[in-house]
């Protein structure tokens, strides 16, 4: 390779407007969440106050929230709600995926471009026939009832069936020749090289049904089971009670920050991964 044919590096000034560019809207994504902390670290007289620094700092919302709702069992039935419906919608992705790209059958383009088809439908029109058959089945007013018609996801099998399309054939194929099953196949041979992909999607899952207000809303009615409906006890009539809302919504963001540190590598990989393809 000649000197001419040498890739010409960046200009210093040219990368650091980028990065300048990308601190601009870091910080305008973090402001919020710093502001909801820093609310819910003032002292309760001083909830209202447009300083920056939280000073002195003051565990009384967190103490009054706890008082008037009970965190634990909020952030605990929160956590189970989430966990259970994602766990679902992954298995059930996971599975109906394998089968989309591994296996040929007929009408199978057809029955896969319905199945996502699935996804278009606003929520709005499946509502009620969930909410009558739950009504049916006794699940009025318990937390099985907000599980139940969440346990599968177009967009989970749409995205698991985009990684498994590239997945090689070949290892498929040579497992198939040792005599194993296609039970044994996917978990023994699948997964284990879709981790990067099932942990992106769970965390999405998992997030996605964590910050679902409208349908517990629906089937708990007047019930504060979970944490976005136990923030209503701190709104009222005469105002919102602006100092334990916001150290209630600032613990409701743990779970979710301890769950991202824990498949923050496999996140990354799976970014890398869908680059390089």
């Amino acid at each position: 390779m000649t000197t001419s044919e040498l890739p010409v590096p960046e200009p210093l000034w040219r990368r650091a407007r980028g990065h300048a560019v990308l601190v601009a809207i870091a910080l305008m994504c973090i402001f919020p969440i710093y502001w909801l902390l820093a609310t819910s670290l003032r002292r309760p007289d001083d909830v209202g106050s447009l300083s920056p620094v939280p000073w002195p700092l003051s565990l009384g919302n967190y103490l009054d929230a706890t008082e008037k709702v009970d965190v634990i069992r909020l952030l605990a039935n929160t956590f189970a709600v989430s966990a259970v419906s994602a766990a679902g919608q992954l298995l059930v992705a996971l599975l109906a995926s394998y089968a989309f790209a591994m296996y040929t059958f007929r009408f199978q383009r057809l029955l896969y471009l319905a199945f996502v088809g699935t996804w278009l439908v606003p929520f709005q029109v499946t509502m009620l026939p969930n909410y009558v058959l739950l009504y049916q089945m006794g699940l009025i007013n318990n937390l099985a009832g907000v599980i139940v018609p969440t346990l599968c996801s177009a967009l989970g099998v749409l995205m698991l069936r985009q990684h498994m399309a590239g997945f090689p054939k070949e290892l498929v194929a040579a497992a198939k020749l040792d005599g194993r099953s296609s039970w044994s196949i996917l978990w023994t041979v699948v997964v284990p090289n879709l981790r990067p992909a099932l942990a992106a999607l769970s965390i999405l899952l998992f997030i996605n049904s964590w910050n679902e207000y409208f349908w517990p809303a629906v089937v708990l009615q007047r019930s504060n089971a979970v944490v976005q409906l136990g923030l209503r006890s701190f709104m009222g009539t005469e105002g919102n009670d602006w100092g334990p809302m916001m150290a209630v919504a600032g613990l409701a963001c743990l779970p979710v920050f301890a769950l991202y540190v824990v498949l923050q590598r496999h996140i990354v990989n799976a970014f890398v991964r869908s680059g390089l393809k």
